[in-house]
């Protein structure tokens, strides 16, 4: 493998900032790594998009990062995984493709009532992917799939624990909670930065298991199986670029508001459905 190849940057796609989850986790692990972080932020939320809209728009965007030289996409949202990875896979076979699956399985090893939550959108909770999931490890497991209407724009808003948040995320885990869960999968990338939320209404009975670590891991066993580690020094700051299909400023300031990296977004654009714009650099 090339060295131009080993220091290019690896993609980041979310349809906003849910993603920043997973980013956070990757340059947590992955010192020696460039990244790019393209948000859809022109037609975020995708969960309650057709699934055929979802597929297009992420192969629009996974074609964006390829043309930008990214080494691997790393899907950090678990709809467009959901929806998408098939297409995306087939499309780009070149390219390494890491997608989000829904925790279910360690979910189902943890749980002692027998009982598991699932908060996600509905384009997960409907999507072949996540009921492949289901029906494989399942068993005789209840696990309880809620989707969470209006989450998504709440946290784009920067609102993690107002009222109206608390009221939405209580009606939510209703649900979940009278049916006897001991153990909730937060299966939306977005749901992380609303854990304390969560965590204080549940109560320290139930466990949370969110994605972010197990993503970082399994892309970096994907670059090292392929030869596609960078060979370069660790950097002492996160080596991200940033780029939107929406708002730039409103990016830049959830990006130092939920992981603490002040950046510049970069514009791009939706023409003729491809999106276009400065590359990853």
């Amino acid at each position: 493998m090339s060295d131009e190849k080993r220091t290019a940057p690896v993609g980041i796609y979310d349809s906003g900032v849910g993603g920043l989850s997973i980013l956070s986790a990757l340059t947590s692990l992955l010192h020696q790594e460039r990244f790019y972080y393209v948000a859809d932020g022109f037609h975020c939320p995708y969960g309650d998009r057709a699934e055929q809209e979802i597929i297009q728009l992420s192969l629009g965007v996974a074609r964006h990062l390829v043309e930008s030289g990214c080494k691997a996409i790393v899907v950090a949202c678990n709809t467009i995984s959901a929806t998408s990875l098939p297409a995306l896979r087939a499309a780009f076979p070149k390219v390494p493709i890491i997608g989000m699956v829904p925790a279910v399985k360690p979910a189902i090893e943890l749980t002692h009532t027998g009982v598991v939550g699932v908060l996600a959108t509905s384009a997960t909770v409907k999507g072949r992917l996540y009921l492949d999931v289901l029906a494989r490890y399942g068993g005789d497991t209840r696990v309880v799939s809620q989707p969470c209407p209006g989450l998504v724009e709440r946290i784009e808003a920067g609102d993690l624990d107002g009222p109206d948040t608390e009221r939405l995320v209580r009606a939510c885990l209703n649900p979940i909670m009278a049916a006897g869960a001991d153990v909730i999968v937060l299966g939306c990338s977005h749901y992380p930065f609303v854990r304390p939320l969560i965590e204080r209404l549940v109560g320290p009975g139930v466990r949370i298991i969110e994605p972010s670590d197990a993503i970082a891991l399994q892309t970096r066993r994907v670059l090292e199986r392929q030869a596609l580690c960078s060979a370069g020094r660790s950097a002492a700051e996160p080596q991200v670029h940033f780029a939107t299909s929406g708002d730039t400023r409103s990016l830049e300031a959830s990006v130092l508001r939920l992981v603490g990296i002040s950046a510049t977004a970069d514009q791009l654009v939706w023409r003729d459905g491809a999106l276009t714009g400065a590359p990853a650099g």
